[in-house]
């Protein structure tokens, strides 16, 4: 290691410590200093980690976690990033923190934002990318789907000997070949049967001759074992297999992954998907099945990830929303509830949650329509897009508490009639709710997100 590297390490290590020691907290101002001095500082701090790039649309915070928590059962040494710092500066204030053991085998599970993996990969040649899922999200930011697929494959290209492992059951994964070697991860546990996906589903043509994929199974949107019936695009051998669903609510799941079962503590369909990519990842690198039981029985809810939060003596359930897949997935899971539930919709549409509110109504928010819920409460920064949702969907107006402000929202929450709510709420307006309950002592770390 150079001077100027050590030098740059020093720096950033020194405002790390006076950041976490003055302010209670952390940036990625450390890692812009250190860069200053040090450009290629990332090659340097990163050449002794296995690292593992999480990257896609959906799934990649719980996928990050629940990774890094497999890996923590067999490993000692397993460095993470928190969500959002994904850029190179913050990637480097996560490097900046590890503390250094010798002769172990360090691991670093980074989740990177699609359009960013490309910048990282400048600087850190991961061993692995994992590629979770595509779906059209904030449209501003990606474009259509096959752009932002050009984008990671683009960033995993500049490190060509690394392994993919893509979710099989997507057909855009399988669309175009790679520099990188391939392996695939899906879903085998039903018999086949003829289908076609609904009718507005994204990602659905052929990609060789464009006629529309039929499937001989659909677990939800595009994916499912999808074939082309006027060529032979079809999808791929899968390396890892999801064989049997034994159980789904809506707080957990039991299912079967290459001849063992296994359990996670939040529910929903989208999450086994994320179960099963994080132990694709375990079993690449040779863990056990017994501790990839125990990591992903690891019940700590992440940031806007089913997270329960107490508000007055409400049991609230906070989701993250941010696309129609993604919305659509989480009403499936509410639906699951065995008691009654109070419903809180926050919209907010700030550059991190994508400034184009329109993917609300390709929602399935009619389906809220046909559950028993007694009261709704809209807010975030666009409460009247969500109130019109809302009442466009069937919902009765009567049962519609519209609010302007958050300190508005969490008073609306205290009347509910329920013990149980479900909060669905965009990015910023996850922020925004949990610094507010922060400051009125129902959590600690309001923007802590984790």
């Amino acid at each position: 290691m150079g001077i100027r590297s050590q030098f740059a390490i020093a720096v950033g290590k020194t405002s790390q410590w006076a950041l976490k020691t003055f302010l209670k907290g952390g940036s990625s101002l450390p890692g812009q200093l250190a860069l200053k001095i040090d450009p290629h500082l990332l090659d340097t701090l990163a050449k002794d980690y296995q690292v593992v790039v999480v990257t896609g649309t959906n799934g990649k915070t719980l996928t990050t976690a629940l990774t890094v928590n497999i890996l923590r059962q067999q490993y000692d040494e397993v460095l993470t990033n928190p969500t959002g710092a994904n850029m190179v500066q913050g990637i480097v204030s996560t490097f900046l923190q590890a503390k250094q053991k010798k002769g172990q085998k360090k691991f670093a599970v980074l989740e990177i934002d699609e359009a960013s993996l490309s910048k990282v990969t400048e600087y850190i040649k991961p061993e692995l990318f994992l590629f979770t899922n595509i779906f059209r999200d904030q449209m501003d930011r990606y474009g259509e789907i096959y752009t932002t697929y050009k984008m990671i494959v683009d960033g995993a290209a500049k490190s060509p000997e690394s392994t993919i492992i893509s979710n099989g059951d997507s057909p855009i994964f399988n669309s175009a070949d790679t520099v990188n070697p391939r392996k695939y991860y899906g879903f085998d546990h039903k018999e086949d049967r003829e289908q076609l996906a609904h009718y507005n589903t994204d990602g659905v043509l052929c990609p060789n001759c464009h006629h529309l994929l039929h499937y001989k199974m659909i677990t939800y949107a595009n994916l499912g074992k999808y074939y082309c019936p006027n060529c032979d695009f079809k999808r791929p051998e899968l390396d890892y297999r999801l064989t049997d669903m034994v159980r789904m609510d809506n707080v957990s799941a039991d299912f079967v992954i290459d001849d063992h079962e296994y359990s996670i503590e939040v529910g929903g369909m989208y999450n086994v998907y994320n179960a099963l990519a994080a132990t694709a990842v375990a079993e690449y690198y040779g863990v056990t099945p017994e501790k990839i039981k125990q990591g992903l029985g690891y019940d700590e809810k992440v940031f806007g990830r089913q997270e329960i939060i107490d508000i007055s003596g409400k049991k609230c359930t906070l989701v993250l929303v941010k696309n129609p897949v993604g919305i659509n997935q989480v009403i499936d899971m509410i639906g699951l509830a065995p008691y009654p539930f109070s419903l809180v919709a926050l919209l907010n549409a700030n550059y991190a949650d994508g400034i184009d509110v329109s993917w609300i109504w390709d929602g399935n928010f009619e389906d809220f329509a046909t559950m028993d819920i007694p009261a709704v409460v809209s807010g975030g920064d666009r409460h009247t897009d969500m109130t019109l949702r809302l009442k466009v969907a069937g919902v009765p107006e009567e049962k519609i508490t519209e609010t302007k402000e958050i300190a508005e929202t969490i008073e609306a929450i205290k009347k509910l009639p329920t013990d149980h709510v479900y909060i669905l709420a965009t990015y910023t307006a996850v922020l925004q709710l949990r610094k507010e309950l922060a400051n009125q002592g129902f959590i600690k770390g309001g923007m802590n997100r984790g």
